[in-house]
Parts: C-alpha cells; structure tokens; sequence
C-alpha cells in the first residue's frame, strides 16, 4: 500500500453499512418479495460536507447547498440504489442513498450522498 493512501485512511474515523434492497421468492407464496440485505458492514470511511455556491436565476444572489460524500477505499464496491449508513465516531447515524457515480482515484473512492427521505 502506498504512502498516500495510508495518510488518507488515517481520516476515515467513521463507519458505513451498505444495504441492498432486493427481490426473493417467499417459498411459501411464490411470489417475490422485497427484502433489505445487508452486503457490507462496519467498512471505515470519512463523512464530509462541502458548501457550494450556486448562482441563481436572476444572477443577484446565490443559493448555498450543501454536498455530502464518503472517502473510503478504493476497491469497495456499492452498487446505484444501494441505502448506505453512516455512523460517525460521534455516535451519529444517519441514512443516505448514493446519489453520483464514485470518484475512484488510487488512494481512494469519493461517493456524493443524498439524505435518504423515503427508500424504494
């Protein structure tokens, strides 16, 4: 592991837990039901928040929003649509959906969150 990418872990104080939201057959119906399906736990990770300032319509004024995203390793894989729990060292927890395609560079992966309001 290069130099790098062990300064970068050294950040992640946080933890995720990615949840997949799937389809099984219920053997005694038959018929296929959703089901939530824990695929990773306790993966270290950086929770971090970024202001951005966007323009409005009328040029005079902008609008701050708030980005949310995870550092973590590079190789770890989520899948779109997947519901992703972050829990700081804190004690916070909070539910996202992944809602950009990762940034995946050598020493890590950066994943732009939405507040998770409603999973389906």
């Amino acid at each position: 592991m290069n130099l790098h990418r062990k300064v970068i872990e050294l950040m992640y104080e946080d933890n995720l837990t990615v949840t997949e939201y799937v389809s099984k057959k219920n053997e005694k119906t038959k018929l296929m039901e959703p089901e939530e399906v824990v695929v990773l736990e306790e993966q270290p990770c950086k929770l971090s928040y970024e202001k951005v300032s966007q323009a409005s319509q009328s040029g005079s004024t902008a609008n701050v929003v708030q980005v949310t995203k995870i550092f973590l390793a590079p190789e770890v894989q989520i899948k779109e649509g997947s519901k992703i729990t972050v829990t700081t060292k804190a004690g916070i927890t909070k539910e996202y959906k992944q809602s950009g395609i990762p940034a995946i560079y050598p020493t890590h992966q950066e994943v732009v969150l939405e507040a998770l309001e409603r999973w389906a």
